[in-house]
């Protein structure tokens, strides 16, 4: 029996977490699965390919368990999805963000969020620049995080008091204790809390439970 295209986008993720972003070849994905790498190349015919597959398959769960009904908390548990999903992988925020993955997973859950602003009475406009924001959103803070993570540095501070004298940067030696990274769950949630607050008021008729 030959060599899934599964088995590939599992392997490559496999190959994400022990070698991070960098260490993803299509060779390594290859060794790993003890094929030649021409097997790779059968089901993905660049790096960029493969790695275009692994992030979809990083949504493919994301709708699998009942949602919500009521907006805003449909739109809030989406987005947390997504960032959980993009958390539970090595480098995956960075993965995602370098590629364009129009793939079924990641057009069901851009569907899914799309609609859920479409049904609280948003335009289209308004809906798919409300998702691109949020996922702009995830990405960024998800690959601070994930570079912190890896530098052992997730609970230091991000500035020290040292490096923003208060005599030459008052404001911001002011407000150093919130600019660490180890909030960064508390910050997600702010930031959506932001975007969601800063929607304009419904502009079409309101969908089923709404």
């Amino acid at each position: 029996m030959g060599t899934t295209q599964d088995e590939i986008v599992a392997a490559t993720l496999a190959v994400l977490d022990e070698r991070g972003l960098d260490g993803v070849t299509m060779r390594a994905v290859a060794a790993r699965l003890g094929v030649q790498h021409n097997t790779v190349r059968w089901h993905a015919s660049s790096k960029g390919r493969l790695l275009e597959l692994a992030s979809d398959e990083l949504l493919a769960h994301c709708l699998d368990e009942p949602l919500p009904e009521v907006f805003p908390d449909r739109l809030k548990e989406l987005s947390r999805r997504c960032r959980t999903a993009l958390l539970s992988h090595r480098d995956a925020a960075r993965m995602v963000a370098g590629v364009f993955a129009a793939e079924p997973h990641t057009l069901r859950y851009a569907d899914a969020v799309i609609a859920t602003l479409l049904a609280a009475g948003h335009s289209p406009r308004t809906a798919a620049w409300t998702h691109w924001t949020i996922f702009y959103l995830t990405l960024g803070l998800t690959q601070e995080q994930q570079a912190a993570q890896q530098t052992d540095q997730e609970a230091a501070p991000a500035l020290l008091p040292d490096q923003a004298p208060a005599d030459s940067y008052p404001a911001l030696a002011g407000v150093l204790p919130y600019c660490g990274p180890d909030s960064f769950d508390e910050r997600f949630d702010f930031a959506l809390g932001l975007i969601i607050a800063g929607l304009p008021r419904p502009e079409g008729p309101l969908g089923p439970g709404h």
